[in-house]
């Protein structure tokens, strides 16, 4: 690989930093522009937010990996993976990734935005290694269950460049992630609850993080997590390279990207940032009397489904109706505790559980190939709830429907909905047991034989395992003081 091949702005970064840094056009920003403003021509998207306009020319589109300025090892472990195609929000960032700049992506859920950054992250840091407790480069992102995604799909290529990865949220013993980064990880991923606990407590410091990824930076800011992801932005290397990518984006997302984004390469795939061709959108009017029936309908089909509902207490009363009707149903919700969550997410996936009952916590991060229909049992009050849950489905290209009921009162909202999300959904009036409903969803009577779901053998613990507290987190060891867990940690 020819590694001095950068772009003009590449190189001026590079020739302040390290000899290091210079030799993988690293992320010493000299002559850079201010963050706080002043970053040329605005438009707007959408209607949206106004997006900045790059000042400089963006390098085109590649049609292949192999077109790009990688590490050989890199190449090689995508071939491995069978993959010589970008998808398009891939194709049109990695040149520019990779020669240094700052990117800001907007694709749907499934669009191929983990690689986009992924790629970009570890080929600019190969050939570097992390002191203790100082990783080179950093992930946020909002969920436990997206932070473990975006780790699995990159650990094979960090693993053909000897890149250490840690991942870092909450819920999991922070005793071995602080080992992990006291051992030395060049790529940290997290969530920013934790990563905030880690550093407090001295195990971690962001100094030499040149490359930050911001994954899902719109649910971040939903979620109340924008000062403690502004505070851990003014703690990395004020020079590096930042990445911005996004399904849905908005006024929130604008501020992070005009304070921290200098100059960046704009590019958004599929500008409703969900209405696909692969994707079918179908809302079913139903009676109040019959939503119940109606659901457990769907849920007894052939092929596995998503449900999402909106509190906690209707997933938990759900999924134990659907149980007694004969569904191999399973909850997931923020009130399971994450080896819980682990564990219902590995059976969804292997098929021992065939519907998977959630509230709006598995609308991110998860990937479950061949997932056909997405049910939006309650109906998402946000547009961008309705899109980033209906990109479970038709992930990658393939196809998928997505369904929501809709009761008499719900109409209104739902017709406004839609078209905020830019989405032309087919109406169809339905009722339980019809052909209709069948056509649509693949409904059928369910067994109406009680079922119960129990961990695969290989997943039981073991006799002198630690015993849950009343509050379904596992026990701490005696030799492990407690320690209280921050509002911030929960919620990621």
């Amino acid at each position: 690989m020819n590694r001095t091949r950068t772009s003009d702005r590449s190189r001026t970064r590079s020739s302040g930093g390290s000899d290091r840094a210079a030799r993988w056009g690293g992320s010493g920003r000299s002559g850079k522009p201010s963050r706080s403003g002043g970053q040329g021509r605005r438009a707007s998207v959408q209607g949206e937010f106004a997006l900045p306009v790059s000042q400089t020319p963006a390098l085109p589109a590649v049609e292949a990996f192999a077109d790009l300025d990688m590490p050989e090892q890199l190449l090689a472990a995508l071939r491995a993976e069978g993959m010589s195609v970008p998808f398009p929000i891939q194709a049109a960032t990695l040149p520019n990734t990779l020669a240094g700049r700052d990117v800001l992506g907007r694709g749907r859920t499934g669009s191929g935005k983990t690689l986009a950054f992924g790629l970009a992250l570890l080929a600019r840091t190969a050939g570097q290694r992390a002191e203790a407790r100082q990783p080179l480069a950093l992930v946020l992102v909002p969920t436990r269950e997206l932070a473990q995604q975006v780790t699995d799909a990159l650990t094979p290529y960090a693993r053909s460049v000897r890149l250490r990865l840690a991942t870092v949220v909450g819920g999991m013993s922070i005793g071995r992630q602080a080992a992990a980064l006291r051992g030395g990880a060049e790529v940290v991923v997290a969530t920013p609850g934790r990563l905030k606990d880690l550093i407090d407590r001295g195990d971690c410091r962001l100094n030499q993080v040149g490359i930050t990824v911001l994954d899902e930076a719109d649910q971040m800011t939903d979620m109340g997590f924008m000062p403690q992801v502004t505070a851990l932005l003014d703690q990395v290397r004020p020079e590096g390279q930042r990445m911005l990518f996004s399904a849905t984006l908005d006024r929130n997302v604008d501020l992070l990207v005009r304070r921290y984004l200098t100059d960046p390469v704009v590019h958004s795939v599929d500008p409703s940032a969900g209405a696909v061709t692969t994707m079918e959108h179908h809302v079913l009017h139903v009676h109040s009397a019959d939503k119940q029936a109606t659901t457990t309908e769907i849920a007894a089909r052939d092929g596995r489904v998503i449900m999402f509902l909106d509190t906690k207490h209707a997933v938990d009363r759900l999924t134990q109706d659907l149980l007694n009707s004969g569904v191999r149903a399973a909850a997931l919700h923020g009130g399971k505790s994450q080896p819980q969550r682990t564990r219902t997410l590995t059976q969804f996936k292997t098929g021992h559980v065939t519907v998977l009952v959630a509230t709006n916590v598995a609308a991110r991060g998860i990937h479950v190939d061949n997932l056909d229909l997405v049910v939006n049992v309650d109906p998402p009050t946000d547009h961008k709830d309705y899109l980033h849950r209906g990109g479970r489905t038709a992930r990658a290209g393939e196809s998928g429907s997505v369904v929501t009921l809709v009761t008499p009162n719900q109409r209104r909202g739902m017709t406004h909905l839609m078209s905020s999300a830019g989405i032309l959904p087919q109406i169809t009036q339905v009722r339980p047991g019809e052909a209709e409903l069948n056509r649509i969803t693949g409904a059928q009577a369910p067994s109406g034989v009680p079922v119960v779901i129990t961990a695969p053998v290989a997943e039981r613990p073991q006799r002198g395992t630690a015993s849950r507290s009343r509050r379904g987190r596992p026990s701490q060891s005696s030799r492990r003081p407690a320690r209280r867990r921050s509002t911030t940690e929960t919620a990621a």
